[in-house]
């Protein structure tokens, strides 16, 4: 499980790239705990789209977990939770 909170853009995603590159090489699913992200920016909504491709492309699952409203929001206006591997657990 990942956990991304506070506020998190461009600026911080020498921090977050990491951690989601190590999440590629798992062989489960992928879970995002989002319940302590106050702010994000598209740069965290490319990052989880990438992600999510490259875990379908093997057979695996995104899944968003407990977004606060703003960022549930900015998921659906991107429409980060149409894509086919990832589920929104609000």
């Amino acid at each position: 499980m990942l956990h991304i909170w506070g506020d998190e853009d461009r600026s911080t995603s020498g921090q977050r790239r990491p951690a989601l590159s190590a999440a590629i090489t798992t062989a489960r699913d992928v879970v995002v705990d989002l319940r302590e992200l106050r702010f994000a920016d598209s740069s965290v909504m490319i990052d989880l789209a990438v992600l999510a491709q490259r875990l379908r492309a093997d057979g695996r699952r995104l899944r968003l977990r407990g977004p606060q409203p703003q960022i549930q929001r900015l998921i659906e206006i991107v429409r980060l939770d149409r894509q086919p591997a990832v589920t929104l657990d609000a």
